[in-house]
């Protein structure tokens, strides 16, 4: 079977943003994440086997100077040392279990060292999805001539709406080749309007596209914090943590680990006013943004002035109805996913995700600490049953 990753930046740049700021802060930090498959697909026989192989092909790819040479080219903010890290690093097929039960069900886990295992996840996903695909014949039903020009059609749609607009597909795409094909269409697509393609979060399209590598962190990083030191003061720990590796680059902060309502609470105005913008990644969106609007402005700050980058499973029409709300109101942009990478007739997006659930700070404790998130979408909760309900005693969310 072909191997599905080739490159080693085929990977969403919050990967290796959050990889640099844990080596930063959290060098000898241990975790364990787990598989989670919200539709409890039955996998095909053989799966299993078929995905440790394309995870042992993962250990022979490695960076080159042309994906660093870019990096440091349209990623200033990240600092020098961490190339080479990224130089010496090899995959290692150890960090990953992987089974599959008499039903046809995936079971997987990845545990060990923060920094190595942090940039497993969207291969990880990417490689599922897309063997998923080959496995079960569904490869042979995607027209990619079709798919280019659909791109363009929603290309089109968001530029002539004015918005700001940026591919987040990479983790559920339906294949590498369906994210390359929707990127080109929308790189490629001239339309009339004030909107425009901003960038990819996938860094070796942006390299191969010239386009500017999208995206600052994800919710793994409050939750590991969280495990840590408590969820009460997650969020702030997190925003200081992210200051002090970036200095104020790469600032838009993802809020919502454990909702709105203990956010703000830690979301002073030092950190309003150094911090870019916010991300809405789960609740109504025009709620959402209207309770941002209101922060800012009991903080004394023009929410007019501040980017809210929306990625709450959009679609153009969404996109289009979240920017006709915000005009005026914010600096709105978009990230869409899935609708960009995996939008084929008779093809159902898998909703999958990798989820860190346990967490210990050096590797000489002798225990983990188990973690949770707890967006504004409670389909969305992750963690088992105890620990969401522990942590939601401790937030008073009940």
């Amino acid at each position: 079977m072909r191997q599905i990753i080739t490159h080693f930046t085929d990977d969403d740049l919050y990967k290796f943003t959050m990889c640099c700021a844990v080596i930063d802060n959290f060098p000898r930090t241990q975790v364990r994440y787990r598989f989670i498959d919200r539709n409890n697909t039955i996998y095909p026989p053989g799966f299993a086997e078929a995905l440790r192989g394309q995870i042992a092909m993962l250990e022979n790819v490695t960076i080159t100077d042309q994906e660093i040479a870019f990096m440091k080219r349209r990623c200033p903010y990240i600092p020098s040392w961490f190339y080479s890290f990224l130089k010496g690093f090899r995959y290692d097929s150890r960090w990953v279990k992987v089974d599959q039960d008499s039903a046809g069900h995936l079971n997987m886990e990845f545990s060990g060292c923060w920094s190595d295992t942090i940039l497993l996840e969207v291969k990880v996903l990417a490689i599922i999805s897309e063997l998923y695909y080959m496995m079960t014949g569904l490869d042979s039903k995607l027209d990619y001539n079709a798919y280019y020009r659909a791109s363009q059609r929603k290309a089109s749609r968001l530029i002539g709406e004015g918005c700001m607009f940026s591919d987040f597909g990479t983790r559920r795409r339906a294949s590498f080749l369906a994210q390359d094909t929707a990127v080109r269409a929308m790189k490629e697509c001239v339309a009339e309007g004030d909107g425009r393609l901003i960038g990819t979060s996938n860094v070796y399209l942006a390299m191969k596209y010239d386009l500017v590598p999208m995206g600052t962190m994800a919710h793994e990083l409050v939750c590991a914090i969280a495990g840590m030191f408590g969820p009460q003061m997650a969020n702030h720990l997190a925003m200081e943590t992210w200051a002090r590796t970036f200095r104020g680059a790469l600032g838009t902060f993802l809020y919502d680990t454990y909702g709105w309502r203990i956010f703000s609470l830690n979301f002073s105005e030092d950190y309003a006013n150094l911090f870019k913008g916010l991300r809405v990644d789960s609740g109504d969106n025009f709620r959402q943004l209207d309770l941002i609007c209101d922060k800012y402005r009991s903080l004394n700050i023009d929410p007019a002035t501040k980017q809210v980058v929306f990625s709450n499973g959009l679609d153009v029409d969404e996109a289009i109805a979240i920017q006709r709300y915000a005009a005026g109101k914010c600096l709105p942009s978009f990230g869409i996913g899935t609708h960009f990478t995996n939008d084929f007739p008779g093809v159902i997006p898998m909703n999958i995700v990798i989820k860190l659930l346990e967490v210990k700070i050096t590797e000489s404790w002798p225990f983990y600490f188990k973690t949770c998130k707890l967006s504004e979408d409670h389909g969305k909760y992750t963690g088992d049953e105890d620990t969401v309900r522990r942590f939601m005693e401790i937030l008073h969310l009940r």
